[in-house]
């Protein structure tokens, strides 16, 4: 059972997770946020020390929401190789779970907090560097499960999967379009499928 504490810091920071994500960090007001929650200034700063601990928050929500949909889908397979094509199946319905966070969290904050060393941004470099990690750690496993081909491990996949998605994700918020998710799993769909065993 929450706290009222814990309740009043979980209400602000679903209620902002959607601001701070579509709006960025910079751009989101106190006044965004006081309207928003109904809450006074100071009453969100007895919940969070800072902005930016506010926003950190946010983020960490966003990643969660959008980390456990990928893990439920990839519950649904039995071994490593289908757990990666799950990764794919996901992203190919991404346009309408992303509208829910006010669109992608990793691209949008990434961008965002590009341009200066805070800890927003190195928790944007954590997300990235632990879903790239996953991604290479479920190839490894494909391969000794003797799904995959040993020289597919060589390639890095984690990293070129995940630039290919987040590049999609990119087009597919700039252009409107969700065809640019759907064709880059396609193509990664084939790449994987070029070195199945």
């Amino acid at each position: 059972m929450l706290t009222k504490a814990e309740r009043t810091s979980k209400f602000i920071v679903e209620t902002v997770a959607p601001i701070f994500n579509q709006q960025g960090y910079a751009a989101t007001s106190m006044n965004d946020l006081t309207k928003a929650t109904g809450l006074t200034k100071g009453a969100i700063y007895g919940n969070f020390e800072s902005k930016e601990a506010l926003a950190i928050a946010a983020f960490k929500y966003n990643v969660n929401e959008l980390f456990k949909q990928i893990s439920l889908h990839q519950q649904e397979s039995d071994s490593a190789l289908g757990a990666l094509y799950k990764i794919t199946e996901f992203y190919r319905s991404y346009y309408q779970f992303s509208r829910k966070l006010g669109g992608c969290p990793i691209l949008n904050i990434g961008v965002d907090a590009h341009h200066n060393e805070s800890p927003l941004m190195a928790q944007v470099q954590r997300v990235i560097s632990k879903s790239q990690q996953h991604i290479q750690g479920l190839v490894e496993l494909a391969v000794a499960e003797g799904d995959l081909k040993e020289e597919f491990a060589q390639m890095e996949f984690g990293k070129l999967m995940y630039t290919r998605i987040q590049g999609a994700i990119f087009m597919m918020q700039t252009m409107d379009d969700h065809s640019y998710v759907v064709a880059a799993v396609d193509a990664l769909d084939q790449l994987i499928k070029n070195y199945e065993t």
